[in-house]
């Protein structure tokens, strides 16, 4: 057996010793468990242990609250340097560097040698919204003609998508270096039908080409774009830059801002909050550069790419999974790199308001089922023994937490105040702590709102212009942050625990693309 067999692994089922696959089946339970067992015994202990359950609830309050302060300060930190970024000539400083001091195993002379593999998964997605995103490809300030741009189309959106497909490479043909469209045959033996599958085929038609011509896969920098992506002007010339001078770009995955800013102005406003919350969330991961994975839209080396045997074909968190794909297949030798130059994509629009809030709880959903990358990694981790016990702890730390604090944190917050009085009893509620809780939780609570406050602050400045939006307009749009407290248990915790469950009860899910309307 391949010594690497268990980066092929993708659910339990595939494993073929009995001993193993219980292994991992149980890793796969194991979020699940976690985070309905500290519900669960958030009940039951209010009922027999409401002492106990009290001072975790101080605990656990005063814990959310300097976490809320912490992530405020990362916000405004964030911010600052993106916008930074967003200032620099990348051009002009990369044109200006002497690669002759760079020692990073890439054999390269100059910056120019450098060529840009942009992939761009297409389904159903409007024309008009295709096509600003490739203009939005074409509008940058890096050289045209080293980008390589292939539009990735699925044979099962039917003969109107590929129209536009046509329509499209017919227009921008001529703007890149190389234009490409590919149609992914539906229904490919061992593939998951979604985004994955369509990258990769993708990905190798464009590894066909760039043979073709004979180029040099360490002199290639791949891009994986959502449909929906419009890059900033300095993306291309800013990740180059980064690149070139990385200490080892061949084990580098580059993580761009990712902000849903596109159509923000048309989104209602449960939409708007979930768009900014999740901006936030880039922001602030862009200055916890240990803890960053690839999420959404990043770039990677082509070579390691290929050497990985490029994105797996059936999997849901493609965007995540390469980074922990990668990580073992380098035993541990691999990082996320922070960009901080931005790439905007739309918030989630329906048709309807009531569209829209589905749409916000399967996105959510697809996103929280990221955990199926637990199983995979601690399987992984058990297997590779090269990788440091310092690195799998940490990492293995921060997601599982990570997820735990995704689908229990507000019911939590919601609940832990009033539980012990409500289910303790008489006895309990004789004490002074009983009456004390709810008021001390709830204060706490309204303290920790500092961190919607910087929220507010940073969605002015984040909100793109708009003729006819006047400075109400954006205090009202701030404003609505009053309202994310409320609704954070529902399209928050209730998704994430959604997915957790299914992926206990081995229900696992499919890949749902995000209905793209404007």
């Amino acid at each position: 057996m391949d010594e690497k067999y268990y980066l092929k692994i993708s659910r339990a089922s595939d494993l073929k010793k009995r001993r193993e696959r219980w292994l991992y089946r149980f890793f796969e339970i194991m979020p699940g468990l976690i985070s309905w067992g500290t519900i669960i015994l958030a009940v039951l202990l209010s009922y027999f242990a409401p002492l106990a359950v009290s001072l975790f609830a101080l605990v656990f309050v005063a814990y959310w609250f300097f976490r809320a302060v912490y992530f405020s300060f990362h916000v405004r930190a964030g911010y600052k340097r993106m916008r930074e970024c967003e200032k620099i000539d990348w051009l002009k400083k990369l044109s200006n560097l002497d690669l002759r001091a760079v020692d990073n195993g890439l054999n390269i002379k100059n910056w120019q040698e450098l060529y840009h593999v942009v992939v761009m998964p297409m389904y159903k997605e409007p024309y008009q919204l295709v096509r600003s995103s490739i203009q939005g490809l074409a509008d940058t300030n890096y050289p045209n003609d080293k980008l390589i741009v292939i539009l990735a189309q699925e044979e099962k959106a039917g003969d109107e998508a590929l129209k536009d497909g046509q329509k499209i490479a017919q227009e921008f043909s001529g703007q890149f270096f190389k234009f490409l469209v590919t149609r992914h045959p539906y229904g490919l033996p061992g593939e998951l039908a979604g985004k994955a599958s369509n990258e990769a085929w993708a990905t190798k038609k464009a590894k066909q080409f760039v043979d073709q011509l004979g180029l040099d896969y360490k002199k290639i920098i791949f891009s994986s774009f959502d449909i929906d992506t419009v890059v900033s002007k300095e993306y291309f010339a800013c990740l180059s830059y980064r690149y070139l001078t990385a200490k080892k770009p061949l084990r580098t995955s580059f993580q761009p801002v990712a902000l849903f800013l596109n159509n923000i102005w048309q989104a209602p406003a449960m939409s708007r909050l979930f768009s900014f919350s999740t901006s936030f969330w880039h922001i602030t991961n862009q200055e916890r550069q240990e803890k960053l994975i690839t999420f959404s839209s990043h770039s990677m080396a082509f070579q390691a790419l290929v050497e990985v045997g490029f994105k797996r074909p059936d999997v849901v968190s493609d965007d995540s999974h390469i980074f922990w794909h990668c990580l073992l297949f380098y035993d541990g030798d691999y990082r996320v790199e922070p960009l901080l130059c931005p790439v905007s994509m739309d918030a989630n629009v329906g048709q309807t308001f009531f569209k829209t809030l589905g749409n916000i709880y399967k996105q959510q959903r697809r996103w929280a089922y990221g955990v199926l990358e637990i199983p995979y990694f601690l399987f992984g981790f058990l297997k590779n023994k090269k990788i440091s016990f310092k690195k799998k702890i940490s990492l293995s730390f921060e997601v599982i937490e990570s997820h735990w604090n995704w689908a229990c944190a507000p019911i939590l917050l919601a609940f832990l105040g009033w539980l012990p009085s409500l289910l303790g009893g008489s006895l309990y509620n004789q004490t002074l702590l009983s009456y004390n809780l709810p008021r001390f939780t709830g204060r706490f609570l309204t303290l920790a709102m500092i961190g919607l406050f910087s929220y507010m602050y940073y969605t002015v400045y984040l909100m793109p212009k708009q003729e006819g939006k006047t400075k109400r307009h954006l205090f009202l749009v701030a404003a609505q942050w009053i309202f994310f407290p409320a609704i954070m248990m529902f399209f928050v915790s209730f998704p994430a625990l959604d997915a957790q469950t299914r992926l206990l009860l081995g229900r696992y899910m499919g890949f749902w693309p995000t209905p793209k309307y404007r």
